[in-house]
């Protein structure tokens, strides 16, 4: 299956998931993540549209982006070490992995200095898998209240990774409680604005995930392959 395929039958399991659920899949957007494949098959993902692109290590990254990066938005989606701070904020649109207070920190300090605002996903360990980054559901409110002193990072969301299940099904509980913690978030209004989105879902288990509230769902093998 080709590029246009592969985009065409993500496009029609987004819609068919959006349906069933009752949303409007204009509220669903899809992040090509490029981690596995070649500077090659980013660009071809960019000249195909795919205009949000996902990457996990700046390492890996890098040539990419220095390639790539004014075309399009970029997402980092890993573990963002404290010590790469300098090299991933301003050029990545948005973090989804904020997960401790010395990652803020560092973040604020380097946003600071650049006067830019970085947007932020806290990512929240919801199934609890030690082989998973995130805080612990239970720490969300208080680490969002400590955040409010950071003027320089705006939390658009939170994201989450479900554990790989052998039916996409079984993953459903986890992101119907990151919904769930989104909605109190916002319920209690801790931050001084509202909290809209869900970084949720990936290639085996992304339409569970929309069905749940998915804002932003991360794909790539289903939609970019590997190489």
């Amino acid at each position: 299956m080709n590029l246009q395929a592969r985009i065409d039958e993500v496009d029609r399991r987004v819609e068919a998931a959006c349906r069933r659920s009752g949303r409007n899949s204009a509220d669903v957007r899809v992040i090509a993540v490029t981690k596995y494949v070649s500077l090659e098959a980013t660009r071809e993902a960019l000249d195909h549209g795919l205009n949000q692109v996902g990457e996990n290590r700046w390492q890996d990254a890098k040539e990419k982006w220095e390639a790539l990066g004014q075309r399009g938005e970029w997402h980092f989606i890993g573990h963002l070490q404290t010590n790469k701070v300098k090299e991933v904020i301003g050029k990545f649109a948005y973090i989804h992995s904020l997960d401790r207070l010395s990652l803020a920190k560092e973040l604020e300090k380097e946003a600071a200095k650049r006067n830019i605002t970085v947007d932020c996903f806290i990512q929240v360990n919801v199934s609890g898998e030690e082989s998973k980054y995130g805080l612990p559901p239970q720490e969300l409110e208080a680490f969002a209240e400590q955040l409010l002193s950071y003027s320089h990072l705006r939390i658009v969301g939170l994201m989450t990774m479900a554990p790989l299940e052998s039916e996409a099904e079984a993953t459903r509980p986890v992101f119907r409680q990151l919904r769930e913690l989104r909605d109190q978030l916002n319920a209690r209004e801790i931050l001084p604005y509202p909290v809209p989105h869900l970084s949720m879902g990936m290639s085996g288990d992304f339409e569970v995930a929309i069905e749940e509230g998915a804002t932003w769902v991360r794909l790539g093998s289903v939609l970019v392959g590997k190489s």
